[in-house]
C-alpha cells in the first residue's frame, strides 16, 4: 500500500491510496475459508462447499469489505504518523469507473487542513472584567425578605395593604392556569392595587396581563408568560382568591441570626449585612467570570483572523450527518456553526501552546472538591478522603459526568488563564448596573 499526499493549497490536500492484490488477498483468502466451514448451500454437506463456489458467491462482497478496512485503518494512522492536522473527515472523490474485478485500486480522499495562526493575547482595549457589589439598596431588600420568610403568618379574610393573595390566574382560552402566591405590592398601578384591595377570600377578579406586575420577572413567576408576552397578548384573566395571609416580619434578633447561621456565628445585624454581602458577592462572582469568559471569546474570534478550507468544510457537513443535506442546507449549517469552530480552533491553539491540558487525576481531584462543597451544604463538614474516593469512582464511571466535569474544569483553566495574560480593566457594579450594561 502506498499513499502520497499532494497540496492544493495551505488549506486543502488530496490523498491518493493505491492498494495492490498482495495488500489484501491474504486476508480475503482467510475471511473465505471461513465461509466455507459454515456456509449453507443446498447440495453440499457443511464445510465441503467447492472452494470456488464460495469465492463465486462472496468473493467481491468480501474483497470489498477488506479493502475499505484497509483504507480507513491506514488513513487514520498515515494522519497520526504525519502529524496532519484536519478539520472533519478525509472524503471520498468520487469514482464512478472504480471496477471490483480488477487487482489493484486506487482511492482518492479531499483533506480540510488546519490553518496556520497566532494569538494574541493583548487586544488594543482591554476587555472590561466586573466586580459586581452588592449595594445597600439590595442589602436592605434581601433583609426584609428574610424578614418576611422568618416572620409569623397570619390567616386573613378579606386583602389590605401589604398582605398576600393565594389563587390562580386563569384564562380558558389561551389555555392559562397558573397557580401562585403574591403580594399585593407586587401589582403594578393602581387600577390593579385597588382591585385586589378590599376582596375576600372566594371572591373573583378580573385583570388583563397587560401592565400587571411593576417587575418583569414577576411575569414569568406568576403568569407563567414573560413581560413582552403579557403584554402583546393582553389577554383577560380571573383570579379567585383561595386564601389571604399578613406576614409579621421576624424581629432581627438573636434568634433569628442563629436560625440563619448556626448558633453565635452572627449577632448583629452589622454582622448580618456583612455576611448576606459576601454570600451575595460570592455569586455574583460566578456571572462576572462567566461574562469575562464570553468577552474574552468574543474578542478573539474577533481579532484572531484565519481562513478556512469553506468548500470542504461544506460538503463535509453535507455528507457527515445522519441524514444527508443538500449543498444549501449544508453551507447554511457551516455559516451557523464557523464561529464556533474557529473558537474551537483558537481555544485548542492556546490550550496547547500554554500546556493546558487537564490530566484524568486532575478530573478527580475536582470532582472530589465539588462533592466536598455539596455535602458542606446539607451539613457534613468533614468526609473522609476514602469517602469522597468512592463517590468520586461513581462519578468518573459515567463518561457523559466525565465529559461534564472536564468541560468545567477546562473553562476555569481558561479563565484563570486569561485573567494572568489577557488586558483587562476592573469595573466595579452593582447587579442591576451589570444587568443593563451587559445584557442592555
Amino acid at each position: 500500500m502506498n499513499i502520497t499526499r499532494e497540496n492544493i493549497d495551505e488549506l486543502n490536500a488530496v490523498l491518493k491510496v493505491a492498494i495492490a492484490k498482495d495488500d489484501y488477498s491474504e486476508k480475503v483468502q482467510k475471511v473465505l475459508k471461513d465461509y466455507r466451514k459454515s456456509a449453507n448451500i443446498p447440495g453440499f454437506r457443511k464445510g465441503h462447499v467447492p472452494m470456488g463456489l464460495v469465492q463465486k458467491q462472496y468473493g467481491k462482497a468480501v474483497k470489498v469489505d477488506e479493502v475499505n478496512k484497509l483504507l480507513q485503518d491506514n488513513l487514520q494512522k498515515y494522519l497520526t504518523e504525519e502529524k496532519l492536522d484536519v478539520l472533519g473527515n478525509p472524503l471520498p472523490k468520487g469514482q464512478e469507473d472504480l471496477n471490483w474485478d480488477e487487482d489493484n485500486y486506487t482511492f482518492e480522499f479531499e483533506l480540510g487542513l488546519s490553518p496556520k495562526f497566532e494569538v494574541d493575547l493583548q487586544p488594543k482595549e482591554a476587555i472590561t472584567s466586573y466586580k459586581i457589589v452588592v449595594d445597600d439598596k439590595m442589602l436592605d431588600n434581601q433583609i426584609k425578605t428574610i424578614q418576611k420568610q422568618y416572620g409569623k403568618i397570619t390567616s386573613k379574610q378579606e386583602v389590605e395593604a401589604g398582605d398576600e393573595v393565594s389563587g390562580s390566574f386563569v384564562n380558558e382560552e389561551a389555555e392559562l392556569n397558573k397557580k401562585t402566591t403574591f403580594e399585593v405590592s407586587k401589582l403594578k398601578g393602581k387600577a390593579n392595587t385597588s382591585a385586589f384591595l378590599g376582596a375576600k377570600v372566594g371572591d373573583t377578579i378580573t385583570v388583563t396581563t397587560k401592565g400587571l406586575f411593576a417587575e418583569a420577572g414577576d411575569y414569568r413567576a406568576h403568569l407563567g408568560l414573560t413581560e413582552d408576552e403579557a403584554k402583546e397578548q393582553n389577554l383577560e384573566v380571573s383570579f379567585t382568591i383561595a386564601e389571604v395571609n399578613h406576614r409579621e416580619p421576624a424581629d432581627l434578633d438573636q434568634e433569628l441570626f442563629d436560625k440563619l447561621y448556626g448558633e453565635g456565628v452572627v449577632t448583629s445585624v452589622t454582622e448580618l449585612r456583612e455576611k448576606i454581602k459576601e454570600e451575595g458577592e460570592a455569586q455574583f462572582k460566578q456571572q462576572s467570570d462567566q461574562q469575562l469568559l464570553n468577552d474574552v471569546t468574543e474578542k478573539l474570534i474577533e481579532n484572531t483572523n484565519f481562513d478556512l478550507p469553506a468548500e470542504f468544510l461544506k460538503k463535509w457537513i453535507q455528507q457527515s450527518g445522519e441524514k444527508e443535506l443538500t449543498f444549501e442546507e449544508a453551507a447554511e449549517e457551516y455559516e451557523r456553526s464557523e464561529k464556533g469552530l474557529r473558537y474551537q480552533l483558537i481555544e485548542g491553539k492556546i490550550i496547547a501552546d500554554n500546556n493546558l491540558q487537564i490530566t484524568f487525576e486532575e478530573i478527580k481531584e475536582y470532582a472530589k472538591e465539588m462533592i466536598k462543597a455539596q455535602m458542606a451544604q446539607y451539613g457534613q463538614m468533614n468526609p473522609s478522603d476514602e469517602e469522597l474516593e468512592g463517590i468520586a469512582a461513581r462519578i468518573l464511571s459515567n463518561q457523559d459526568e466525565v465529559r461534564r466535569l472536564s468541560e468545567q474544569l477546562m473553562n476555569k483553566k481558561l479563565l484563570d488563564f486569561f485573567k494572568e495574560h489577557v488586558k483587562l480593566k476592573e469595573k466595579e457594579v452593582t447587579f442591576d448596573e451589570f444587568v443593563k450594561e451587559v445584557y442592555n
